[in-house]
């Protein structure tokens, strides 16, 4: 078992021969080496996505529940537009089509492209959400801010939406876990992550079950540590005595 796991992991990718480290020595680079570079792209997509999208996707909830029709409808299109779309038809309208019109955008490197539309298309689901959250608090609360002396916005940033991203963390959590399996569509783009990995390497080693099993697991690993890191959120920022909480 020990010699099949050197025979693949601790191969070289020029020459194929066993390299002295499985992590490489000098300029040799493994397969193991590869999947460690691969399994961190798709982190670092996945990451730069989620904060774009909790960034923009707050904005257009909060948009969505203005009293200022301009402001709804720019929340509104935006949300509709983005989430009615396929993911992989909208990376490859920034890829091949938006980047003719802006030409500076063929200036950014692919994993970038491939984060700015995972980020756009999982903020309208959070716009979504965070929109039904502000809409669930009684408007009592909105109208007590607003007795209080408060302007409009920062009713917004200190009453309803930290009760509203508190409502919420269970449906974030399930975008967050998405947005880390999604990201596997950036293979589209050339971006090195794991599905793109497990189908080159799959194919170089002629081994794809040891290579998909690998891939898979360490996908579950992110989804998985999304969900617990989550749960600790949860509870940290739980209301106490709110019933429906995991304590």
């Amino acid at each position: 078992m020990a010699f099949e796991w050197q025979e693949l992991w601790c191969k070289d990718t020029v020459d194929g021969t066993i390299a002295a480290s499985c992590l490489g020595e000098g300029r040799a680079q493994t397969y193991l080496d590869w999947l460690v570079s691969a399994w961190g792209w798709t982190l670092a997509v996945s990451a730069i996505g989620l904060v774009l999208a909790l960034a923009i996707g707050s904005l257009m909830g909060v948009l969505r529940t203005t009293r200022r029709k301009p402001l709804v409808l720019i929340g509104e299109c935006w949300t509709e537009l983005f989430r009615n779309l396929p993911l992989i038809v909208q990376l490859f309208l920034w890829f091949f089509v938006i980047a003719e019109f802006i030409p500076a955008m063929k200036q950014l490197p692919n994993y970038l492209l491939a984060a700015l539309g995972l980020g756009f298309f999982t903020s309208a689901r959070i716009s979504e959400q965070v929109r039904a959250g502000i809409m669930a608090i009684p408007s009592g609360q909105r109208a007590a801010g607003m007795a209080l002396g408060l302007s409009q916005w920062q009713t917004y940033r200190f009453v309803l939406l930290p009760v509203a991203f508190r409502t919420i963390i269970p449906p974030l959590t399930s975008e967050a876990m998405s947005l880390v399996k999604n990201s596997s569509v950036a293979f589209a783009l050339s971006v090195l992550e794991l599905t793109q990995f497990a189908r080159q390497v799959g194919e170089e080693t002629s081994r794809p079950t040891e290579v998909y099993a690998i891939v898979t697991l360490l996908y579950f690993v992110s989804a998985f540590s999304v969900y617990l890191l989550a749960t600790v959120i949860e509870r940290a920022v739980r209301v106490p005595g709110v019933a429906g909480v995991a304590k």
